[in-house]
């Protein structure tokens, strides 16, 4: 059975595709090549994955063992649909020799591999293992390479530029790229992480529930670590200014946990989960400031409302500041600062909760100038709407009070049994699902104004003034949509913005054209400087779409744009010329010893180019876009 799977909620609703791009998740198929929900044949085939899975051995045994404390009983326990985002090889680490051990003891080993395959959706060994080889005792950290881009946005304000010092690769050189080294991770099906490169090691996550350090020259492994669930954020490393400094390592993961590992050793120092809520999630960067790691805390509660009888909806976003050292938690600050209560009846009588929703599923920048962060938020996901959903945060960094905040969209409430056959839970707003997924970014211009600048799912992009949260100039640069706009990530050199646009179809009716591709504005006036459109070379190919929902990152001149059609493209930053471009589906040989290829570029694991290599992670594989599985790193060597 194919790891591939549509969450069915309750006894009846398909669960649809339509994204709330991070707190839907991974309820998409991982191979959506298979399924088009949009046709009543695709609706069949995702039954038929849905009965296959209720049918596998493993369901009776997490029935009598598991689902009493999975199922809702216990509060703090993440729900089934949260452990199936895992492979099954991750979920039997779990149950025999991590945190659930003893929980699964009156299991046979046999029975925890079926309980496993159940919950992953997928039979053990489905998806390929390919270790990646350990390198020589003499590799590992170097104290003498100290990190130049520590953070997610590479630097604390996210703006995703990388200067020609750092990047050591001109414009004129990009034609020359060619793979030294590529990496297939072991049991998994999409690569979601963004390296980070320091003490010339790479860092970096896993589906496969993993955190590995890799040579940088080579792409050996150093050390891997264990997880509690897919690791899909950055991995944000200390500064360091000591050959004897003893630098740590921090990220989160699909179940909610934050974490420091020793960057040496792979260590874990501590964990914490970030929000008691079953379905709570991190999906964001967590940003290191002054002795702080801020993380931002998103769900994946909108999924379960398809199930007529689940009481939607709970959760309500945040971000949450631990000390660096302890892991102590210092504040934590709400997005919705009403706690959820029941607001009614759904037509079958379950009760409707609200408010909730807001989530942050972006990472948070900073302002160093007013010692405060930016995020922005989700949609709600139940009613009553909220002043703070579809809206941008400033808070203090020091206290977690909330400074200013300012809403793009008014009355935006979305779950996912919007877009089902089981619309019970739908709110009577219906949407538009119009979520900050994208960092807001801090850009300091040429004349000396500073701009909260944040792109948004409708496809417009927002400056703002950051000590009083007014809008300065507004743009809009794309159709919009539910998988339209702008999704994960911006990047600003200078006084010109780049914006990556999706504007995949999702079934709706828009009365504006879709724009996807590439843009410059000029943050001075927000004017359009040009477009680069995305060419249309799918032919059919399913999962794959024009348009960029990656990360973009500005190197040197350059912008690297992944698509959803699987091609990085480097584009020239005056003009929006593609210099060079890589097709990242191609097979490509790997450390491991067997070939792998990407898929779509998708998600905040955007492009980082350091000291002449360039590392691209492809393969996002959920919402209907294409799986692949591939870390790739480039140069121009001989």
């Amino acid at each position: 059975m194919s790891r591939s799977w549509i969450l069915i909620a309750g006894i009846v609703g398909l669960a649809a595709c339509a994204e709330s791009p991070e707190p839907q998740a991974d309820q998409a198929p991982a191979e959506p090549s298979s399924l088009d929900l949009s046709s009543d044949s695709g609706a069949q085939a995702a039954l038929e994955l849905y009965l296959a899975r209720q049918a596998m051995p493993g369901r009776a045994h997490y029935d009598a063992v598991c689902a009493s404390c999975h199922e809702g009983a216990v509060e703090k326990a993440p729900h089934r649909e949260m452990i199936g985002l895992m492979n099954p090889e991750a979920i039997l680490r779990t149950v025999t020799t991590g945190i659930m051990v003893e929980e699964a003891s009156s299991l046979t080993d046999e029975q925890r591999v079926e309980v496993a395959e159940y919950l992953a959706g997928a039979e053990m060994g489905s998806v390929a293992l390919a270790d990646i080889p350990q390198c020589a005792d003499d590799v590992g950290l170097d104290l003498s390479r100290p990190p130049q881009m520590p953070s997610w946005g590479l630097q604390p304000a996210n703006t995703r530029h990388i200067d020609a010092q750092t990047a050591g690769l001109e414009a004129a050189d990009v034609s020359a790229l060619k793979p030294r080294w590529a990496v297939k991770f072991p049991g998994a099906n999409r690569a979601r992480s963004q390296p980070t490169m320091a003490g010339g090691l790479v860092f970096v996550g896993g589906h496969n529930a993993k955190v590995y350090a890799l040579d940088q020259q080579t792409g050996c492994q150093v050390w891997s670590a264990e997880t509690s669930g897919e690791v899909r954020t950055g991995i944000v490393v200390d500064q360091w200014d000591s050959e004897v400094a003893k630098p740590r390592l921090y990220f989160g993961d699909v179940l909610g946990f934050v974490y420091a590992l020793d960057a040496s050793t792979g260590e874990e120092l501590w964990r914490q989960r970030t929000d008691d809520h079953p379905n709570a999630t991190v999906t964001g960067t967590p940003t290191l400031h002054n002795g702080k790691l801020l993380a931002p805390v998103s769900s994946l509660e909108v999924s379960l409302a398809i199930d007529p009888n689940y009481e939607c909806c709970t959760f309500r976003g945040s971000v949450v500041a631990y000390d660096v050292a302890s892991g102590e938690q210092l504040w934590k600050t709400h997005t919705i600062f009403e706690e959820p209560r029941v607001q009614g009846q759904n037509p079958v009588g379950t009760n409707i909760m609200g408010p909730s929703g807001a989530t942050v599923w972006n990472s948070p920048s900073i302002d160093r100038k007013r010692n405060q962060l930016y995020v922005g938020t989700g949609e709600n996901m139940s009613s009553p709407a909220t002043l703070t959903s579809d809206a941008i945060f400033a808070i203090d960094i020091d206290t977690g009070n909330v400074n200013w905040t300012w809403q793009a969209t008014a009355n935006d409430v979305w779950n996912t049994a919007c877009d089902t056959a089981s619309p019970a839970n739908c709110p009577p707003e219906d949407g538009p699902d119009f979520d900050f997924g994208c960092a807001t970014l801090l850009a300091t211009l040429s004349d000396g104004r500073d701009l909260v600048v944040a792109g948004q799912k409708s496809g417009f992009v927002h400056a703002l003034d950051p000590d009083t949260g007014e809008l300065v100039w507004q743009t809009r640069v794309g159709r919009g949509g539910i998988q339209g706009g702008v999704h994960f990530g911006m990047a600003a050199s200078g006084d010109r913005l780049f914006v990556g646009i999706s504007d995949m179809a999702d079934g709706r009716t828009y009365d504006t054209p879709d724009r996807p591709g590439l843009h410059a504005l000029d943050m001075k006036t927000g004017e359009i400087e040009w477009y680069s459109e995305a060419p249309d070379i799918c032919d059919g190919r399913m999962g794959c779409h024009p348009g960029v929902s990656q990360a973009v990152t500005s190197v040197n001149g350059m912008v690297f744009a992944g698509g959803m059609d699987g091609v990085m493209r480097v584009h020239d930053a005056a003009t929006g010329d593609v210099l060079w471009s890589l097709d990242s589906t191609a097979e490509f040989a790997t450390v491991n010893g067997e070939p792998t290829q990407g898929g779509s570029f998708g998600g905040g694991s955007g492009p980082v180019v350091q000291d002449g290599l360039v590392l691209l992670s492809s393969g996002y594989g959920i919402y209907l876009h294409m799986p692949g599985n591939l870390l790739l790193a480039l140069d121009t060597a001989e």
